[in-house]
């Protein structure tokens, strides 16, 4: 029998060595795959394992597929759990359009027209569908892509024949683009993302909810959520933000599908950013 074993484990070893199994193996792999962990890192002693003990304990209980990323300059701290797993927008894609709007604006050194910013702020602040579709139209998909391809933006698929509400989006790219949002770049002005911010900050009421949940007082807070119910993956509910104040500076996205209600995955977000306020105000 120790023979047989032995003459096996030589074979098999032989057969490593040639390459011969190697696909074999990794074709293996998959089925074993781990469920996607919440990674965190920052320069601030303990808060790293604080942030992932707590947004895991968040999600513990939670039914869907969530996606998280954040980031804070001031604690150099970052967290990202499915940080490239790909999510259709729904009308968070609306702060891209904005952006896109404003980038090639820039490039031939105009301003926005009154019809412009009148449609820029309806789509922001009231999540105006019209207004966006109007938006998308005038861009067109050559200079979307060219701004996405400026912002580094590499993993956002822009929605086909007008459906930019289908635009496939990442943790990873939406945290880009919060980042350039909220500090000096190549690829938007200083006036383009105080502009953004601007309307991010004067969302409707009713619109306000999601990452901005337990929000100490006195920061800052610049929005945009987004929420869509397809026959597949039920509810897409979604939520970006960019915080500032109380010694931090930070900006977090929470992509989820799979919820069984609108209102389901909104709790889903905000048990997420309640713990992320908490922890950043304690650090």
């Amino acid at each position: 029998m120790t023979s047989g074993i032995s003459r096996r484990a030589r074979v098999l070893a032989a057969a490593v060595g040639t390459g011969v199994l190697v696909p074999l193996v990794a074709a293996a792999t998959p089925a074993a795959a781990a469920t996607p962990t919440v990674t965190c890192t920052s320069a601030k002693a303990g808060l790293a394992a604080k942030l992932k003990k707590d947004i895991t304990a968040a999600l513990a209980t939670r039914k869907g597929t969530v996606a998280v990323g954040l980031y804070d300059r001031s604690t150099n701290t970052t967290c990202t759990l499915r940080a490239s797993s790909a999510y259709d927008s729904a009308s968070v894609v609306k702060v891209t359009v904005l952006a896109t709007l404003l980038w090639d604006a820039k490039k031939t050194n105009r301003y926005l027209t009154d019809r412009e910013n009148t449609l820029a702020k309806a789509m922001i602040t009231k999540s105006d569908n019209a207004a966006t579709s109007t938006l998308w139209k005038q861009l067109g998909m050559t200079k979307i892509k060219n701004f996405l391809t400026a912002a580094g933006m590499t993993q956002t698929k822009p929605g086909a024949n007008g459906y930019w509400g289908l635009t496939q989006i990442t943790v990873t790219d939406e945290q880009k683009l919060l980042k350039l949002l909220t500090a000096k770049n190549a690829v938007l002005s200083d006036n383009s993302r105080s502009y953004i911010l601007k309307l991010m900050g004067q969302v409707v009421s009713s619109q306000r909810w999601g990452t901005p949940y337990g929000v100490p007082s006195g920061v800052t807070v610049a929005v945009k959520n987004g929420w869509l119910q397809r026959s597949t993956n039920g509810w897409r509910v979604h939520s970006v933000g960019a915080f500032k104040g109380g010694g931090h500076d930070y900006v977090m996205t929470v992509l989820t599908h799979g919820n069984s209600t609108m209102n389901y995955g909104i709790t889903t977000i905000q048990a997420v950013a309640k713990v992320i306020h908490k922890d950043l105000a304690a650090s």
